[in-house]
């Protein structure tokens, strides 16, 4: 078990996760900021994209595929590779290829939604 043994090193703990702390509140923020923006042009309301399980299905959706496909993310393994096929399908879906949608879409999410969001592309639902 671990063991603090001075003030200092509950001071350390205390500080780095404060640290850590802002950082992904400041990452969250991004986040939910660039799928907003995707949410309302694909048609959906922008402040699902705050809602964390809620942004998870929407995205799903938005990649044509049924939102009860979202409880694959909760497989091990099978959540990679559902990942990479929603997006694919959302890349498809706003008119970027294969290449963007891995590398910026899956790889580096935040900045391929960002592209998305405030970028030129456009939305073209799936045909059913």
């Amino acid at each position: 078990m671990f063991t603090l043994e001075s003030i200092t090193d509950q001071a350390a703990i205390t500080a780095f996760s404060g640290a850590n702390t802002v950082i992904l509140v400041i990452w969250y923020v991004v986040v939910a900021i660039a799928l907003w923006k995707v949410f309302t042009k694909a048609g959906y309301a922008g402040i699902l994209a705050i809602i964390p399980i809620v942004n998870i299905f929407i995205l799903v959706k938005i990649a044509g595929y049924s939102a009860w496909m979202g409880l694959l993310y909760l497989i091990p393994i099978v959540n990679i590779v559902f990942a990479i096929f929603v997006a694919l399908r959302t890349g498809e879906r706003f008119g970027k290829g294969a290449a963007f949608s891995i590398f910026l879409l899956w790889l580096f999410s935040v900045v391929g939604y960002l592209i998305l969001g405030f970028g030129s592309a456009k939305y073209t639902p799936r045909d059913r």
